[in-house]
This record gives C-alpha cells, sequence and structure tokens, in this order.
C-alpha cells in the first residue's frame, strides 16, 4: 500500500497497479457505476490519447468505499483539466457519499499538484463545498426500457417516428454488426463526415479502436449500407443489461433515406437479441436538435448533475460547443474539405476529453 495521498484525511489515496483486480471487484458491484467507472475506459483513454487515469480511493478498514477515476487532459488549445472522466458523458464518485468531502478536497489537492486549474465531474455525488459550481439544468440523460419483440419495439415509438422509421424501413437498407477493421472502417468514416457537418473535429480513431479493444464483446459497431455504401453507423458500449450508442451519425444521405432512425431502431432489437433490456440513449444539452430527437423516440429527459472547480483566479475552461465563442469557428469548419477536417480534428480534439 502507498503512504496516504491526503495527509489530513489518511482513508483517501491514491490507487496503484496493485489495486486494479479490487477495483474492477468494486465497480462489478457497485450500483451506480458506469462504463466510465470501469477500468477498461480508464486504459482506453489513456492508450489512445496520453491522458493519464488517476484513480482516488476511500477506504474503510482495507477494503475499498469510493472511488473517484479522474483523467488529466492537456491541450495547447484547451489548457489542463482534470476530468472524471475523459471522453465520457459520466463517472464521478462512486461508492459512500460519506467519503465525498474527503474525496473532492483530494482531488483539488491533485488538481494543483498536476498544474490543472480545473476539475470537471460528470455525474456522481456532488460537491457541497462553495468552491465548487454544480449544474443541475444544463443537460438531461434519456434511458427506457425495451419491449418484448422486434414488432412491439416499433409500436412502442410515438407514431409521428415510427413514420419516420417505417420509411427507412422501406429502403431495405442493410444493417450490418461487427468489430473487425471494416466495420471500424465505415464506422470512422461516416462519424468523421457527421461530426464535419456539424462544426466539430472529430476524435482520433485510435480512440474507438482502443475502446472497442478494451471492451470486448461489451461494444460493437451498427452500420446501416445502401447500395453497399454505409450511410449510419454508432459504436455501442454494453453495462449490465443497457445498450449505450454512444459514438454515431450519418452522411448527408442518411436524412432522405431515414437511415439513422432504421440505426436506433436496429440497435434496439439487435440489444435486446443479446440480452438487454433498457436502452440508454445518452446525455444532450437541453433543448437541442438532439435533445429533442430523443424526446420524439418518447424518452423522458432526467436532468444530469455536472459539477466544476477552479483554482483561486483561474478560469474554468470552455469546451461546450453552444459556446459564443466558437459559433464562428464552428461555421468555418463546416465549410472545410473532408479530407482536410478529419487531418487537423483529431489534433483539436484530443484536448476535448
Amino acid at each position: 500500500m502507498n503512504a496516504p495521498f491526503y495527509p489530513a484525511l489518511a482513508r483517501v489515496r491514491l490507487a496503484d497497479p496493485g489495486d486494479r483486480a479490487a477495483i474492477l471487484r468494486f465497480v462489478a458491484e457497485a450500483a451506480d457505476a458506469t462504463p466510465f467507472h470501469r477500468p477498461e475506459w480508464m486504459d482506453a483513454v489513456t492508450r489512445a490519447t496520453g491522458h493519464k487515469a488517476h484513480v482516488l480511493l476511500a477506504e474503510h478498514g482495507g477494503d475499498i468505499a469510493a472511488l473517484l477515476p479522474l483523467h488529466a487532459v492537456g491541450s495547447p488549445l484547451f489548457g489542463r483539466a482534470l476530468v472524471s472522466t475523459g471522453f465520457a458523458v459520466g463517472g464521478g464518485l462512486l461508492g459512500d457519499a460519506g467519503a465525498a468531502p474527503e474525496m473532492f478536497a483530494a482531488a483539488s489537492e491533485l488538481a494543483q499538484r498536476l498544474s490543472c486549474p480545473t476539475i470537471e465531474l460528470r455525474g456522481g455525488a456532488m460537491p457541497e463545498d462553495s468552491a465548487w459550481h454544480v449544474k443541475q439544468d444544463s443537460h438531461a440523460g434519456f434511458v427506457t426500457k425495451l419491449a418484448v419483440d422486434d414488432e412491439a419495439q416499433l409500436t412502442a415509438i410515438p407514431r409521428k417516428q415510427r413514420a419516420e422509421v417505417r420509411k427507412g424501413l422501406a429502403n431495405a437498407m442493410e444493417v450490418r454488426i461487427g468489430r473487425s477493421e471494416t466495420d471500424r472502417a465505415m464506422h470512422y468514416a461516416v462519424y468523421a463526415e457527421s461530426v464535419r457537418n456539424l462544426g466539430t473535429p472529430v476524435f482520433p480513431r485510435a480512440l474507438f479502436a482502443a475502446v472497442l479493444d478494451a471492451f470486448g464483446e461489451d461494444a460493437d459497431i451498427l452500420t446501416v449500407l445502401h447500395e453497399g455504401q454505409a450511410v449510419a453507423s454508432v459504436l455501442s458500449l454494453y453495462h449490465r443489461g443497457a445498450v449505450m450508442p454512444y459514438w454515431g451519425g450519418g452522411v448527408h444521405a442518411a436524412r432522405s433515406l431515414r437511415a439513422n432512425d432504421v440505426m436506433y431502431y436496429a440497435l434496439m432489437c439487435h440489444a435486446r437479441a443479446r440480452g438487454c433490456d433498457s436502452f440508454d440513449f445518452g446525455r444532450s444539452k437541453a433543448n437541442t436538435g438532439a435533445y429533442h430527437f430523443k424526446r420524439n423516440w418518447g424518452f423522458e429527459p432526467q436532468p444530469l448533475s455536472y459539477a466544476t472547480w477552479a483554482a483561486d483566479g483561474a478560469a474554468p475552461r470552455d469546451v461546450n460547443p453552444l459556446s459564443p465563442r466558437y459559433k464562428a469557428k464552428i461555421a468555418l469548419w463546416q465549410k472545410l474539405p473532408l479530407p482536410i477536417a478529419n487531418r487537423l480534428g483529431p489534433l483539436i480534439a484530443h484536448g476535448l476529453a
């Protein structure tokens, strides 16, 4: 065991490699664990981007009572931050909420040691210290139960959205599911074009590969093809009976083909066939297009909590694409030729963890 990490609070320390087995057990048993608490996620982000992982542990009687997974993110464009966790929509403190004050104090100490002027928490117990800023109305999550069979799943979709799915199904598109190099290449090509069209840089291809490799059978790619060409594709995570379509999108033709609608319906059916009972549509910023799209599918938004801490005199980093400061940059990015956007995007997106 290491010496206590935070001298005044001896039960909180940094995990070391010898703690991996205990962390795996703790995350597997913790009721509120997400895919982003899993060591597989932490390892994948570090391997693909170099953002170092740090896990704070609170112990009672030598056993883990709570943990806080963190990535130290650094970028010349977006500065440094300690985030829980990198490239995730969840994470945060897991376990005994009674350990929260000590854990958050240790996190702020760690941030200063690592020259990270900001900490970002995405979910979990929220700090009650005035040094932290908590937001509970900026994002919402969307989760619902899956139906008992394919026809019931279609019927469960609200009428207007169901009509869109039926129109897409009438186009007789092919659905392919896998984890091969071909699946990965098709997904990345579709996803990269999709985010360029939205005006945001694409994440490094190595990140998708690392997540697929780390999660094994708990991740796959579903791609919709029209006349042999990939038009929509999504990389999904599977965790405790829930499927989470995490990185997905469609090319320009996907809209008229309703390929995205077919993609999500097909994923619901595929997830149920492999034993899932719920569909986690992930998070969206309140009152955005994605937020209303998910509501159209019959999902009810559930508010999510986020918190930020900033060192004295420091301003939290701004990586929100809806920020007014990025409006002109987004408009410019949307006009970039795709090969240029795909070359420059990963260099920029590396710091958006």
